[in-house]
């Protein structure tokens, strides 16, 4: 099951419950800010997440995914190569 647009694993996210969040697969605005800039491209492109999309990974992706405050070292980029086979 696809989680988010970006490959975060939300059911191992700890912002989950204390914010009630719903994941960004099915909000329309983030809690974390007013957009999310890997959220509005996978929907711009009418894709589920980064997985589906030709330039993946891209530098978007890859700069989201190895932020020194908020990445997880690629963790995300190679969840959204498991979703590109489930698909």
């Amino acid at each position: 099951m696809i989680e988010s647009r970006c490959g975060l694993l939300c059911s191992e996210c700890s912002y989950r419950e204390p914010m009630n969040c719903s994941g960004c697969t099915v909000m329309t605005k983030p809690f974390w800010g007013n957009a999310c800039a890997v959220k509005t491209c996978c929907e711009g492109k009418n894709l589920n997440h980064c997985g589906e999309c030709s330039a993946f990974p891209c530098e978007l992706l890859h700069q989201f995914a190895y932020d020194k405050e908020q990445g997880d070292d690629g963790k995300r980029i190679e969840q959204c190569k498991c979703w590109m086979m489930v698909d």
